[in-house]
C-alpha cells in the first residue's frame, strides 16, 4: 500500500469521529457557500486537518495549507491530498528555513492570485502576510485564528495599528477553547509523555505551569493517573481555582526541587529557565503543551549541556552539575510531537467553528469590520448540538412555560455571551 492510500484510508476513518464536520458538508455542501474564497491555512497537517481541508472543498472553497509546526505533520496524510490534487507543504522534521518558505507558497495560488481568506494557527500566516505582502490585505474579507497563541499575537498586531483585517478567533468559541484545550490536553498530553518516554506516572511528582484550560486538562490527566500535582500560577484567580481543586500551588523556584515532571501551558517565555533546570532533580522530565517553544529556555540548555538524543524528539541532557534533563519534542508541543496531538473528535469541535468562522466572514464580511470579533453564542451552542448524537446525549428541552421564566428561547441560545462556562 502507498503512502497516499494508507493516508486516505486514515482520512476516511477519522470522518467518522468528526460529526461536526460531516453536518457541515450535509447541511452546506449543496449550496457552496465558500464558492469563490481562496482559503490559506497554517495548520498542523494531519488527518483532522485534511478533513477540515477537504470540508472546505466540498462547501466550494478553493484551498492550499501549510504547516504550522515541524513536528505536527503526518506525511501519509498529506500524500492523500496531493494525490488529489490539493497543494499542501510541510513535512514532519522541517527546519525553520524551511517553514518559512512553505508558509510562503500558500499567499499565491497557481492561478497566481491571492488568498483572499487565511485560516491560521498562532498568527504566523496573519503576520506573514502583514509584513511580507501588504499589497494583498485588502482583498482578504477575513481571518479565522484557532489558538490563544494566535489571539495573544492578533491583540498585540491590532493595539499596534497594524492588523488590516477583521478577524473570528474561535479560540474564544467555549466549543473550542473548553473541548481543545481542557479535554483535549486531558487525553493527548499523556499520550505524549508515555509513547516518548514509558514513564509510569502513578507517585510522580508533576508540576504544571500555568492552570488555564490547558493547564486544568494537563492537572487532571496526571492526577488521574495516580501523580501528584503541582501548580504554579502568576493569576491569582487561577491560583484560588487550583487551590480549590486540591492541587499545591507554589513558585516554579520551590517546585523545581520536587518535581519529576514539568509541564510548561502557559503561553509565555521562559517560564523554566536555567536556575529552575539546575535545581531539578536527576532526569527529570520537561515539556510544553503549549503552541510556541518559548516556555522552556531550550536555547540555554542546548549552549550550556551536552546533548545525547535517545530517539525522535526526547533528547537526555546533562548539566554541569551532573544530573540530567530529558527534553521532549524540544520544548515544542509534546502531544504533536510525540504522539498524535488531540483527537478526531475533539479537533472535529474546534474545526467546526473554523467552518463557521470562514462562512461568516465569507458570506457576511460587510458585517465585521477591522478587529478582532468571536462566534455569536447561538452558534456555539450549535456545534455543541451537532456532536450530541454521536456520543449518547440526550437534550431535555424547555417548554414555553419553562422558557419564559428563565427569560431565554426555547431554542437557545440558553446563556448570555459574559457567561463563564
Amino acid at each position: 500500500m502507498s503512502q497516499a492510500d494508507f493516508g486516505r484510508q486514515e482520512i476516511d476513518l477519522a470522518e467518522y469521529e468528526m460529526p461536526g464536520l460531516m453536518m457541515m458538508r450535509r447541511v452546506y455542501g449543496p449550496s457552496k457557500p465558500l464558492e469563490g474564497a481562496r482559503i490559506a491555512g497554517c495548520l498542523p497537517l494531519t488527518i483532522e486537518t485534511a478533513v477540515l481541508i477537504e470540508t472546505l472543498q466540498e462547501l466550494g472553497a478553493e484551498v492550499q495549507f501549510c504547516s504550522s509546526h515541524a513536528f505536527g505533520i503526518q506525511d501519509h496524510a498529506m500524500a492523500a491530498l496531493v494525490k488529489k490534487g490539493t497543494g499542501v507543504y510541510g513535512w514532519k522534521g522541517e527546519t525553520d528555513e524551511e517553514y518559512v518558505w512553505c508558509l510562503d507558497q500558500t499567499v499565491y495560488f497557481p492561478d497566481g492570485k491571492p488568498l483572499n481568506m487565511i485560516l491560521d494557527t498562532g498568527g504566523d500566516l496573519t503576520s506573514w502576510v502583514h509584513e511580507k505582502h501588504p499589497d494583498i490585505i485588502s482583498g482578504i474579507r477575513g481571518i479565522s485564528e484557532e489558538t490563544t497563541a494566535g489571539g495573544i499575537t492578533l491583540n498585540k498586531l491590532l493595539k499596534e495599528g497594524k492588523l488590516k483585517a477583521p478577524v473570528i478567533n474561535i479560540n474564544d468559541s467555549v466549543t473550542k477553547c473548553k473541548i481543545d484545550n481542557i479535554y483535549g490536553t486531558r487525553e493527548s498530553l499523556v499520550d505524549g509523555i508515555k509513547r516518548a518516554t514509558d514513564v509510569m506516572l502513578a507517585g510522580k511528582v508533576c508540576v504544571v505551569a500555568g492552570y488555564g484550560d490547558v493547564g486544568k486538562g494537563a492537572a487532571q490527566s496526571l492526577r488521574g493517573f495516580g501523580a501528584r500535582v503541582i501548580v504554579t500560577e502568576v493569576d491569582p484567580i487561577n491560583a484560588l481555582q487550583a487551590a480549590m481543586e486540591g492541587y499545591e500551588v507554589l513558585t516554579m523556584q520551590e517546585a523545581a526541587v520536587k518535581g519529576q515532571i514539568f509541564v510548561t501551558t502557559t503561553g509565555c517565555t521562559k517560564v523554566i529557565r536555567s536556575e529552575h533546570m539546575l535545581a531539578m532533580p536527576d532526569n527529570s522530565i520537561l515539556c510544553n503543551a503549549g503552541f510556541f517553544d518559548t516556555e522552556i529556555d531550550v536555547k540555554w540548555l542546548k549552549e550550556n549541556a551536552e546533548r545525547v538524543n535517545i530517539k525522535p524528539q526526547v533528547d537526555r541532557f546533562k548539566l554541569s552539575n551532573g544530573r540530567h534533563i530529558i527534553l521532549l519534542a524540544e520544548g515544542c508541543m509534546v502531544n504533536l510531537g510525540c504522539a498524535n496531538g488531540q483527537s478526531s473528535f475533539v479537533m472535529s469541535c474546534s474545526f467546526t467553528n473554523q467552518v463557521l468562522a470562514q462562512m461568516q466572514l465569507w458570506t457576511k464580511h460587510e458585517e465585521y469590520h477591522v478587529g478582532i470579533h468571536r462566534l455569536s453564542k447561538k452558534l456555539d451552542e450549535e456545534v455543541a448540538e451537532t456532536h450530541l448524537d454521536h456520543i449518547g446525549v440526550k437534550l431535555t428541552k424547555l417548554d414555553e412555560e419553562q422558557a419564559k421564566y428563565l427569560g431565554v428561547p426555547t431554542n437557545g441560545p440558553f446563556k448570555p455571551e459574559h457567561y463563564r462556562y
